[in-house]
């Protein structure tokens, strides 16, 4: 597949990347805020209603913080140590959310401390720890939601809990001296299904109801996140979405809409990020073999970790042309799971060679930030914020 750059970068931002590439070593992200800012206000004028949190572990540069702290922007906080960076940028605890629901209590009190006071949970462990060590704190009990076999980087089987435990922990989050705040899902990263929001926004409204019933109003959906970025597999627009999901929570809950929050993570960033890397070696395994293996110095380890068992195919350009035929991309590391894509195979030029820059697209979101420390001695992925 030949990809057309004018699909995913206009003119002068390619040519931004391009320039800023040229004679640096790779492999390296470089990021572009301001398509981070557009993506931001892309966000707001769709869903104007709603109070965005930043899912930090998405990009946790400072460069990206800050901006869209200036922006007005909350953030979705899932350790004690995206907590500490964020305070270090002034990142006021008000605007932030612990939204990890598996925490030590010691952390739980960390956050408290520090002044945040919405916490997200699914467990009645978890949610005694909050009561103990943050009392009074308003918590969103996470639900289960369907959507695990649409989305690319599914969520589902490790967070969240059923409705009816759900019902189980507001009701007694009252009685521990906690607010009841509010119910939160996530439809799975990269959701391509946009009716996945339909059945978790449905649940919503049963537990609303069920919860009127005890005495409890629900204040507030957090949505999480799911917006997809410009990968390979083809998605509607942004405006597609919040058009959708906007009529969901209408139908649902009409006049009696609570407060809405998403955490987009990966649809403000990932489009923003281009990963450069180059091309290693080349070879064949065998005389007849049809496909060639393409090793680069950018691999799960460093970078690559969302092609694990290939879920998220990212767009790869190179400046060569000519005939192309199709390979099996690899990394660099001694360690055979470091093969990147083997069933899903790229069609890549013929005349490439040793030395060749591949340009990975849309690699803003969940690169840097899953880059290992000195596996095989490789550094972490140098990234390049402009």
């Amino acid at each position: 597949m030949k990809i057309d750059i004018n699909d995913f970068y206009t003119e002068e931002e390619w040519r931004k990347i391009t320039e800023f590439a040229h004679g640096k070593d790779t492999p390296f992200l470089v990021v572009l805020l301001d398509v981070i800012k557009n993506k931001f206000e892309e966000l707001k004028k769709n869903l104007p209603y709603a109070k965005i949190y930043y899912a930090v572990k998405a990009n946790p540069a400072a460069e990206i913080i800050t901006m869209l702290d200036e922006l007005g922007a909350c953030f979705d906080v899932a350790s004690v140590y995206e907590l500490r960076k964020l305070l270090s940028l002034n990142i006021r605890p008000e605007n932030l959310s612990y939204g990890n629901t598996i925490k030590k209590t010691a952390d739980i009190e960390e956050f408290y401390n520090a002044g945040v006071r919405l916490f997200a949970t699914d467990s009645e462990m978890d949610l005694r720890n909050i009561a103990l060590v943050a009392p009074g704190s308003k918590v969103l009990v996470r639900i289960l939601a369907e959507g695990v076999l649409t989305a690319d980087w599914p969520l589902s089987r490790k967070f969240g809990c059923q409705p009816d435990m759900a019902l189980d922990l507001l009701v007694l989050a009252k009685k521990l001296g906690l607010e009841p705040y509010g119910v939160s899902f996530h439809v799975g990263s990269q959701q391509r299904d946009i009716s996945a929001w339909d059945a978790a926004i449905a649940k919503t409204r049963y537990l609303y109801d069920s919860l009127n019933e005890e005495g409890i109003t629900i204040k507030c959906i957090n949505m999480g996140g799911g917006f997809p970025a410009n990968y390979i597999e083809k998605t509607n627009s942004l405006e597609v979405y919040a058009s959708e999901i906007t009529r969901f929570l209408q139908e649902d809950f009409g006049d009696e809409m609570p407060e809405i929050i998403i955490e987009p993570g990966r649809s403000l960033v990932a489009d923003a990020g281009v990963i450069v890397s180059e091309i290693i070696l080349i070879s064949r395994k065998s005389r007849t073999a049809m496909e060639r293996w393409i090793f680069t110095d950018i691999g799960k380890f460093n970078g690559l970790m969302e092609t694990l068992e290939e879920s998220i195919k990212y767009p790869i350009y190179t400046e060569k042309n000519g005939i192309r035929e199709k390979a099996i991309l690899a990394g660099p590391t001694c360690d055979s799971v470091d093969t990147i894509y083997e069933n899903y195979l790229y069609e890549l030029p013929l005349n490439l060679a040793s030395g060749d820059l591949l340009y990975w697209l849309s690699c803003g979101a969940y690169t840097a930030s899953y880059s290992s420390v000195e596996f095989n001695g490789f550094p972490p992925l140098k990234s390049y914020y402009i």
